[in-house]
């Protein structure tokens, strides 16, 4: 049985990969920005706990780390919140999980949703100062994290996942792929016993694949890291 924590976890590929890791037996605390958002009825005994907070506010991403920090050390957090076409998207999708890593315990394993559109992103990192980080910017910065971190500490290993378009409220009801293929990996990542790379990949459905090579580019990953301890104020460990 593992300790999981899910951000982004009220609706969409969040919620499928809280709800997967229940039903498998895991103890799952779901982070929301709305409680009023997790489905009503639900059994209160099915999560471990519940945090609450936006992660457009850099204030209430500390305070989601706080929260998470009562449960003690996960063994897994998946970073799966994200916004689409938002003026939050930098924060929500890159400055969010880097605080919520360099505040929080480390855990045994962290996962990272990313998507294919980080192919297209910018290595120009005065973007987010400017205001004109894409989402595909964002996409690229938070899988060059995931990927920076795989060897960082010991005994935790880091993973980024594209999840494919999936018809989510976020991917809209066009999307091609399978939604239940979605959060598959995710789970399979926070729990499985035997997975390898060990210290962390670039993942599609179960299977690694080659990211954009700056995402794997050490100077690159050391710029980025720099940049996020910086806007944040938040060193990284």
């Amino acid at each position: 049985m593992a300790l999981v924590l899910v951000t982004g976890a009220s609706s969409g590929l969040g919620r499928n990969t809280a709800d997967a890791l229940a039903d498998d037996g895991h103890d799952v605390v779901v982070h929301v920005r709305d409680p009023a958002r997790l489905t009503e009825g639900d059994d209160p005994g099915r999560w471990k706990g519940v945090v609450v907070g936006d992660l457009a506010d850099p204030d209430e991403i500390r305070g989601v780390a706080r929260q998470a920090g009562e449960f003690g050390r996960f063994d897994a957090v998946i970073h799966n919140a994200g916004v689409l076409h938002s003026s939050d998207q930098f924060t929500v999708n890159t400055v969010a999980p880097y605080l919520l890593t360099a505040l929080m315990d480390k855990p045994a394993r962290l996962i990272y949703l990313s998507s294919s559109m980080h192919r297209t992103g910018s290595t120009d990192l005065r973007r987010p100062a400017a205001g004109t980080a894409s989402y595909d910017d964002t996409k690229l910065w938070v899988t060059t994290l995931a990927l920076a971190f795989a060897s960082r500490w010991e005994g935790t290993s880091s993973h980024a996942v594209d999840p494919g378009w999936v018809p989510t409220r976020m991917g809209g009801a066009g999307a091609s792929d399978d939604l239940a293929a979605g959060h598959r990996t995710q789970v399979w990542l926070a729990t499985h016993h035997d997975v390898t790379p060990a210290t962390g990949g670039y993942w599609y459905h179960q299977r690694t694949r080659t990211p954009h090579p700056a995402s794997q580019n050490e100077e690159f990953q050391a710029r980025l890291v720099r940049v996020l301890e910086n806007h944040t104020g938040v060193p990284l460990d």
